[in-house]
């Protein structure tokens, strides 16, 4: 296969083809039942639409009297008080009732006149002018009948179980979890001559989208056994995550035993570290396959960015601001570069310092951004995020820095 530039994706394309890929590939997946506690990382089966309002009556959100705001004071003081395990009572014309915080107002209120603010005088309620909706929770201003809350495919997280719990379910039906087989190519690594470092990290990568992953072993750059593996482990699990041998040299054969044995979505994004990443669909296992490149750090870069859509559902990368601490200086356009960095925090005076620079730790390039040498370093992992960038940056310059909390 030759490498030619104008084949790489930039990587918001490329991500949109992951998700799109996910889509298509949840549809054929069987769901379960799981208990409302056991929702955070599980993927939705069904559409959840509204079967009520929420909340089905006016709410009290104060102690005080509840009445029509159009009725004159003073207002004839009800017997009852109102509670929140109480049905509301019908509302005289004139009447004012007791309720308390979090009680269901009568249908004829609009408004609650604060407990502190009503004066009471032998039997009777005065107090200032108020407005309708005053110290009120309206009916349907949470949740209207009919409303599309949570679509097919969206990722459930543990907040989600508020506003399922209040629509009163119990059970959800989610996805069943992607049933992952991580796979390391490489003679060197087969033969023990070299440590895997990349399938712990991409299994646990999958583990904290809320998915399976099983490691495999490995297999040498040996085109009919790469094939093999990759055709053999394809009819067991969902999706099969493979490493090294993405690239276009006599021994990297991954991609080409992938476009053998199905078609390939793409081959190669514009990112550095992590450029040879490929994405493929094999139909006659019904399965996917990411074929992620073999320097550790590259692989989790781009591992963490266009990977992650397929078990998420999410291609956002959220950010915070810090001032970068030295300048960087990028190699060839055309290409975004996620250039590692270390984050302090003092006083709210957060500032970024590129993990590779003479001046870090790692001491890998001067100026120049270095990914090929800085994609192997371990050291690197030790970065607290990156910065995305297409263009060289300056020394005290406001940055954009992806945490990588964020995106594990």
């Amino acid at each position: 296969m030759g490498c030619n530039n104008e084949d790489f994706l930039w990587r918001e394309s490329a991500s949109e083809q992951v998700l799109d890929l996910r889509y298509t590939f949840l549809s054929s997946l069987e769901s379960e039942s799981v208990s409302i506690d056991s929702i955070s990382g599980r993927v939705i089966a069904e559409p959840i639409v509204a079967a009520r309002d929420v909340p089905e009556h006016d709410f009290a959100t104060m102690d005080g009297f509840a009445f029509d705001v159009t009725d004159a004071y003073p207002l004839t003081l009800g017997s009852r008080e109102v509670y929140p395990e109480d049905e509301p009572p019908s509302l005289q014309s004139g009447e004012a009732i007791r309720v308390a915080t979090g009680a269901p107002i009568p249908e004829e209120a609009n408004a609650v006149l604060k407990r502190e603010d009503a004066s009471i005088d032998d039997g009777v309620v005065r107090g200032p002018d108020i407005e309708p909706g005053t110290y009120t929770y309206e009916r349907g201003s949470n949740i209207s009948e009919g409303d599309v809350l949570f679509e097919f495919g969206d990722r459930l997280s543990a907040k989600d179980a508020i506003l399922l719990s209040d629509l009163g379910h119990e059970r959800i039906d989610v996805v069943e979890r992607f049933s992952t087989g991580v796979l390391a190519t490489g003679t060197e690594i087969h033969e023990g001559k070299s440590r895997d470092l990349d399938s712990p990290m991409l299994a646990g990568l999958v583990r904290s989208w809320g998915h399976e992953a099983t490691y495999e072993g490995s297999v040498p750059n040996e085109y009919d056994r790469v094939k093999s593996a990759i055709d053999r482990l394809a009819s067991e699990y969902d999706v099969v995550v493979t490493t090294g041998g993405t690239s276009v040299g006599h021994k990297d054969h991954v991609v080409r035993a992938v476009a053998d044995l199905g078609s390939v979505l793409f081959h190669r994004v514009r990112i550095r570290p992590g450029k040879p990443i490929a994405v493929a669909r094999l139909p006659d296992h019904e399965a996917v396959v990411f074929a992620i490149p073999g320097k550790p750090i590259g692989a989790h870069t781009v591992a963490s960015l266009v990977m992650r859509p397929f078990f998420t559902g999410d291609s956002k990368a959220p950010t915070v601001k810090a001032t970068l601490e030295r300048a960087v200086s990028l190699g060839p356009d055309g290409f975004e570069y996620a250039v590692p960095v270390t984050v302090t925090d003092e006083n709210g005076d957060r500032r970024a310092m590129p993990l590779g620079h003479v001046d870090s730790p790692l001491r890998i390039y001067e100026e120049q951004f270095d990914p090929s040498v800085l994609s192997s370093s371990t050291r690197a992992s030790r970065a607290d995020g990156i910065v995305i960038t297409r263009a060289s940056l300056a020394a005290d310059e406001r940055v954009d820095v992806v945490p990588y909390s964020a995106i594990e």
